[in-house]
């Protein structure tokens, strides 16, 4: 199964939907904490959820399975920590939080993205949770978009 990945910033709302309709999306995984945010422009959770139905007729869901906690994430982005320390804090949680026992492999039958803010996969969580889910799923291919 592919999981796809993307972020929302430094895209423009033309460019962010096209890429998802490009690549036949069919399902966006928000897998932020705060989704809510004024900041976040067009990604903020209600407008998401419409924009994705009318554009692209994809479903959206939120996932804070897969987010980090407050904690961990003020560590790193507020404090300014080291990428190492926020990899073995992250992964830590998704062991905890059993995350490969707590989702469902089927339900990413459908085209799915998992979505969050930062512009590329290197240093972003989302890519650490589709990585995660790799080395406990059968047959997981990830995409970066």
């Amino acid at each position: 199964m592919e999981i796809y990945s993307i972020g929302f910033t430094q895209k423009s709302a033309a460019e962010f939907f096209g890429t998802l309709k490009k690549h036949g999306i069919e399902r966006l995984l928000d897998v932020r904490l705060n989704n809510t945010s004024q900041l976040a422009g067009f990604s903020k959770q209600a407008d998401l959820a419409y924009f994705l139905k009318e554009i692209c007729g994809a479903a959206y869901e939120h996932e804070p399975l897969l987010a980090p906690t407050q904690e961990i994430l003020d560590a790193f982005k507020k404090r300014k920590g080291d990428w190492t320390v926020y990899t073995e804090s992250y992964l830590a949680l998704l062991r905890a939080r059993k995350v490969e026992s707590a989702l469902s492999p089927a339900s990413f039958a459908k085209r799915t993205v998992l979505l969050c803010s930062e512009p590329t996969a290197e240093h972003c969580h989302r890519r650490l949770a589709l990585e995660y889910l790799q080395q406990h799923w059968d047959g997981v291919i990830i995409r970066h978009i």
